[in-house]
């Protein structure tokens, strides 16, 4: 069989070969004459455009954060301060891989479940582009050490320096200071996000809170050069940051320490005022927290044992703690009974032991179970007797006293610069028909002549209510700030709210009148605080209270050891000394202390001589036992016939 075989044709192979070459070049060309037009279009047509790109790659407009303003006290003693803290953080837009690079970065360095927790809820959050989020903070000298090493190996991840807030004092000022803590989404949505641009913290709480524009500053900027992998090579441009402004406080740190030592372990409030500034000396709530816990984020058990206390450290008793004033009140009681003429010097009563309204089958009891007999007002202060003060307000009723008591602060949140202050509770027909949907009867008006029923006040404005009876009725706002500097230590007004009215008596000299039985209380054989009066080298006014905790039915006795611990009635004093030319006014509550004389009076008596005596306030012509009663503006003629 014969193999059949094809011709080779030469002529068509030419052809073909021809045809595949012509087809090749002209993919080529068409390829070159695109990569052409390519190239034209971006080194000429799009020039500019990826210019600024390429310089935006290379070149980084960073924020300075400016540095937050310190706080001092009095004394300038720093309770505020500034210092750096080294925290590893990522950059999302410069990390390849997050969870590799956390996997990574947890062989070298301790991450807790926590930390982890806590980074990827800020990574989720509204942030600006590039912008680092802290994964670790307070690192230390080893870790920032093995970063260093490794540091090659995680694009995106620094080791950065920054200004954290720090209390020297810890504890003892953080009802009144408050704290910083890390800027909120929605706290970011109330700012200047120009302004807040480089900012991690914000005021939280307290003076941080209130002065936080002062305290603050403006922010600064830079433009820098970076490298492929974000990191900074040079600074090329840089506007400085504004620090914010310094702030001095009326608070002295050595009457703050002294009223948390004479408080104890026990749960109460301190509210310390100077009468003619009305400055802020202490402010006090017992027990209380370390706020440098909370700076750069609490950790989850401190914050649940905090949370979880009984004794509730992270609740401000001075300002939001709200209370029945007890008898606290009977001061600002007398003088509206004197003013409105609904009883005058010489008006007496019968005491004995009970109250009883005509027509009413209810007894309204004096503390005193055999009472206190016959009564006038000046004794009424001095041993504190319910019964003058149920008649009083029977007679006045609820619109005289509210009138009255509003015009010393209750009810309202007077302080000037003090957000946190709740305004507790002063009652009146009106407020009830909207609280208690019902009518106000005379029962209530009795009730609230000694403080209790529905009243309430914070230890605040007991101290604010006390400045003013010390101050003759002349008001000056409750305030924590003393002065203001910036950055150049040039001196800078705050802007405070003007101060109400002042109370104008019809008769001044019964200021002195109400002193002197508040003096009573204090020095007097009766007086229900005398023992922390005792051996005084200068003369004081006082009026101690006790609220009730819970009601003790008719015909039964209270009995403390019978309650309780945490059902007792609660201690408090008010008072102010020298009485004359007063220099301090004090508010002490001590939560169910049981009596203000054996409880609330002993701290008084503690800060009073503190103030006037170790510190120095006192004046000269002030040191000696002079009485107020024969002072030359009192008038002793209307004394006669009173039980002194």
């Amino acid at each position: 069989m014969v193999e059949s075989r094809t011709l080779k044709d030469p002529v068509k192979e030419k052809k073909v070969f021809t045809n595949r070459a012509l087809v090749s070049a002209f993919i080529v060309l068409f390829v070159t004459l695109v990569l052409i037009f390519r190239l034209y279009t971006l080194q000429i047509v799009d020039h500019t455009l990826y210019e600024t790109l390429s310089d935006k790659n290379r070149m980084q407009l960073q924020s300075v954060a400016p540095t937050r303003g310190l706080i001092y006290d009095r004394n300038g003693e720093l309770l505020a301060d500034n210092r750096p803290v080294f925290s590893v953080t990522m950059v999302k837009e410069l990390t390849d891989d997050i969870d590799a690079t956390l996997q990574e970065l947890g062989k070298i360095i301790d991450l807790t479940p926590e930390e982890l927790s806590r980074f990827e809820q800020r990574f989720k959050a509204r942030r600006r582009p590039y912008e680092s989020v802290p994964i670790k903070v307070k690192l230390d000298e080893a870790e920032i050490a093995r970063l260093a090493v490794d540091r090659y190996r995680f694009p995106g991840v620094e080791v950065e320096a920054e200004l954290v807030r720090f209390y020297p004092l810890a504890g003892s000022m953080a009802h009144m200071l408050g704290y910083v803590g890390r800027i909120s989404e929605d706290e970011l949505k109330k700012v200047d996000p120009t302004n807040y641009s480089g900012t991690h913290y914000i005021g939280k709480l307290g003076v941080e809170k209130f002065y936080e524009d002062e305290l603050h500053g403006q922010v600064g900027y830079q433009k820098v050069e970076t490298n492929a992998r974000g990191r900074v090579l040079r600074v090329l441009e840089r506007v400085d940051p504004v620090p914010g402004n310094n702030l001095t406080l009326h608070i002295d740190s050595r009457l703050q320490a002294r009223a948390e030592a004479a408080l104890g372990e026990r749960r109460g409030a301190v509210v310390a005022i100077e009468p003619e500034t009305g400055g802020i000396l202490a402010l006090v709530s017992t027990p209380t927290f370390d706020p440098n816990l909370f700076v750069t984020g609490i950790d989850s058990k401190s914050y649940k044992a905090l949370r979880n206390s009984p004794d509730i450290p992270l609740f401000n008793r001075a300002l939001r703690g709200q209370y029945p004033p007890g008898s606290t009140i009977k001061p600002m009681m007398g003088i509206m009974g004197l003013d409105t003429g609904t009883v005058t010097r010489q008006t007496t009563i019968w005491d004995p032991g009970w109250y009883q309204i005509r027509g009413n089958k209810r007894y309204f009891r004096d503390w005193k179970r055999g009472g206190h007999g016959k009564m006038d007002l000046f004794q009424s202060i001095a041993q504190s007797c319910d019964i003058y003060f149920y008649d009083l307000a029977f007679k006045a009723g609820v619109d005289t006293m509210h009138e009255y008591m509003a015009h010393f602060g209750f009810g309202h949140s007077m302080a000037a610069d003090i957000q946190e202050a709740r305004d507790g509770i002063l009652p009146s027909r009106e407020w009830k028909r909207n609280a208690r949907r019902q009518p106000w009867f005379p029962g209530d008006s009795v009730n609230m002549g000694i403080g209790q029923g529905f009243m309430l006040a914070t230890p605040l404005q007991l101290a604010t209510a006390t400045a003013v009876l010390a101050n003759r009725g002349h008001w000056k706002l409750p305030r924590l700030i003393r002065s203001m500097t910036d950055e150049n230590g040039l001196e800078v007004s705050p802007h405070l709210p003007e101060p109400p009215p002042d109370i104008k008596l019809k008769n001044e000299d019964d200021w002195n009148f109400i002193f002197a039985s508040m003096e009573e209380v204090m020095h007097g054989k009766r007086g229900t605080a005398r023992k922390s009066g005792a051996d005084a080298g200068y003369r004081m006014a006082g009026k101690t209270g006790t609220a009730q905790v819970v009601g003790i039915a008719q015909g039964e006795k209270y009995d403390a050891e019978a309650l309780a611990e945490r059902l007792r009635d609660h201690a408090l004093f008010v008072g102010f000394a020298p009485v004359e030319n007063p220099k301090i006014a004090v508010a002490v509550l001590v939560e169910n202390g049981g009596g203000g004389s054996s409880s609330a009076a002993p701290v008084a008596r503690q800060l009073f001589d503190a103030w006037l005596l170790e510190y120095g306030y006192l004046d000269a012509e002030n040191s000696t036992l002079k009485n107020v009663s024969t002072d030359k503006n009192f008038s002793t003629d209307n004394l006669v016939g009173m039980q002194r």
